[in-house]
């Protein structure tokens, strides 16, 4: 068919005029202007061949209502295909406006923190930020970074100056008020912020002496020993000052409240004396007998002064065992704290102080101490302390 030619001497006029509508037909569809390096579109109408031609002439040499509508079907891909590339062009270009404002969105928020609602940051309104939903932002590089402030040590009586002058002083009542009080003073203590008291230092009423802490020196002699006034002693046998006022005073409150007359046996023991207590118990029961109801020299709370060993008394007095079940031995465990003593070492506990139960022998750590050691609950001075058990040396 290729080959077929018209006798029509109209025809080349009217090929010419279609080929012209057609071309303007195309031209009316406006397309955006290629972009730099963009590939040329795969869908664009190729030149007319002459084999077509033919074909077309052939088309107007039958001219009807069945070739109009041929010409027709050809028109309209051209139209649906531009129109395709028109409106993929147009969501492309949409796209890029709108990652270009979440950048802008996300950098603005970034470096202006909380600006205002009229600010650069939220010109594009709040449609426009609900549309886009990316992920955080990052901070941009060269904005300043936040630093965490290091937490504030905790705070110590040892930065003090009326407490360290009290420790100074051997003012044990004025130390601990300027800590707070005996329980703020045992919280220090016992949690290790407070360096500057020693545990150790037999000068103190706070001191600690077990099987594992001997004094130091192992002879050490304390320098304000008195005899308890109004108080029956057994023997001579001195209290340092505060402990002999303390016991004047316990004393004559039990007496008034109605529990009878208390008086006592032994309070201070030198080193020399303790050496013979302790050497005499092994005598009688052995080192493992004498270990659990007598110190060794240099590891015994009568070394320090501030220990008694009480009785209860009538018109005679009895011995240390019968103040358990006497109403003056219910009387001190319920008021000795009162007066700055506690019962040293109590039943239930001689896997931490080492030592069997006696009802009989009061320490005294000051009213202070005392208290906080009452209001705690606790039956130790090591757990007061928060200190190791000493079940042996």
């Amino acid at each position: 068919m290729g080959g077929m030619t018209s006798s029509d001497p109209t025809f080349p006029t009217r090929r010419a005029a279609r080929a012209e509508a057609e071309r303007r037909a195309t031209a009316a569809i406006p397309l955006p202007d290629a972009q730099p390096g963009a590939r040329r579109s795969t869908f664009e109408e190729p030149e007319p061949r002459d084999h077509r031609t033919s074909r077309a002439s052939l088309g107007e040499r039958g001219a009807g209502p069945e070739s109009s509508t041929r010409r027709s079907l050809r028109a309209k891909p051209r139209v649906a295909l531009g129109a395709l590339l028109l409106r993929r062009r147009l969501a492309v270009a949409v796209a890029g406006v709108v990652v270009v404002a979440a950048c802008a969105i996300a950098v603005g928020a970034a470096a202006g923190g909380s600006q205002d609602a009229a600010g650069p940051a939220n010109a594009a309104g709040p449609d426009a930020m609900a549309a886009v939903q990316g992920p955080p932002a990052v901070p941009a590089e060269g904005l300043p970074v936040p630093t965490l402030a290091a937490a504030p040590a905790a705070a110590t009586p040892c930065d003090n100056p009326a407490f360290t002058a009290a420790l100074a002083a051997k003012d044990d009542g004025a130390a601990i008020a300027a800590a707070g009080g005996g329980a703020a003073f045992r919280d220090a203590v016992a949690s290790g912020i407070a360096p500057c008291v020693s545990l150790s230092d037999p000068t103190h009423q706070w001191v600690v002496v077990n099987k594992q802490r001997p004094y130091d020196p192992v002879d050490w002699r304390p320098d304000d020993l008195v005899m308890p006034d109004g108080v029956r002693a057994l023997e001579q046998s001195a209290m340092r000052s505060s402990a002999a006022k303390a016991l004047t005073t316990l004393v004559r409150a039990a007496d008034d409240a109605g529990a009878g007359e208390i008086g006592y046996l032994s309070a201070f023991r030198s080193y020399a004396t303790q050496q013979e207590t302790y050497a005499g118990r092994v005598a009688v029961g052995g080192v493992a007998a004498a270990d659990r109801e007598s110190a060794r020299a240099g590891f015994s709370e009568h070394q320090s002064g501030l220990a008694v060993d009480i009785v209860p008394c009538r018109s005679s007095c009895g011995s240390l065992d019968d103040i358990a079940g006497s109403s003056q031995g219910a009387w001190v465990r319920d008021h000795a704290w009162e007066y700055g003593f506690i019962v040293r070492y109590v039943d239930g506990q001689e896997s931490v102080s080492g030592y069997e139960p006696e009802a009989w022998h009061l320490r005294y750590i000051g009213p202070e101490l005392a208290q906080a050691y009452h209001d705690g609950g606790y039956e130790t001075l090591e757990a007061f302390f928060n200190l190791p058990a000493a079940p042996g040396y």
